[in-house]
């Protein structure tokens, strides 16, 4: 294949000077500091400061990767929702261990996750979806997400069917749409170093707590 067309990224980078990260800024808990940095980037005002980037397995080994919404997380861990019937929804089915990215690019910073999937109780997704937007809540009726489909005008036309069938009172939970929780096994922070030499430090479970260790660049 001639690839001499092609946009030569080879020389494409930038230093990183957003700042560093050192053992005395490190939490005890590591949710700690995730919920420091989120709350730094949502002020930042980048755009989708929550979007994480899920990676699943399939049956055979391949890995899997979209971005996703987090949409709340605490001490057990991040829980984000989907249809139950979507790609990664049956990969976890099939191998619950999963990876979170936070890509906070313009703060010089990630965060890797590393955890097993489990299915969030009824009563916390129930009062979930209905404090989306209604719009989201028929659109979660009218996607069979993952599937595929012929046209678009197929879907607009199911939404626009799912609105008129819903048009009166609240909308019914769809038995397909869930929530996931990704308890974490490990947790690791990064943060962009000028000449390359950026701070990485790694939280991994030990016990009731967690341990941690610097990670070189």
């Amino acid at each position: 294949m001639n690839t001499s067309s092609y946009f030569d990224v080879s020389q494409s980078r930038r230093e990183y000077t957003k700042g560093g990260l050192r053992r005395e800024n490190l939490t005890k808990n590591p949710l700690d500091l995730f919920d420091l940095w989120l709350r730094q980037a949502c002020d930042s005002g980048i755009d989708d400061p929550t979007g994480m980037c899920v990676a699943t397995v399939d049956e055979t080994g391949q890995p899997y990767q979209r971005m996703v919404l987090l949409k709340h997380y605490d001490a057990r861990g991040f829980v984000f929702y989907t249809n139950l019937g979507s790609r990664k929804a049956r990969h976890i089915a099939g191998d619950a261990r999963v990876s979170l990215l936070f890509p906070w690019h313009m703060l010089d910073r990630q965060v890797i996750v590393l955890g097993a999937a489990e299915r969030v109780g009824n009563l916390e997704v129930l009062k979930y979806f209905h404090s989306r937007p209604r719009e989201s809540q028929i659109a979660a009726y009218a996607s069979r997400q993952s599937s595929r489909i012929s046209a678009r005008g197929i879907l607009e036309a199911k939404f626009l069917e799912i609105a008129q069938k819903f048009k009166e009172g609240e909308i019914p939970l769809p038995r397909f749409w869930g929530g996931f929780r990704v308890i974490p096994q490990s947790i690791e922070f990064w943060q962009g170093g000028t000449n390359r030499l950026h701070d990485r430090f790694l939280y991994e479970r030990a016990g009731d707590g967690w341990s941690v260790d610097r990670l070189a660049p």
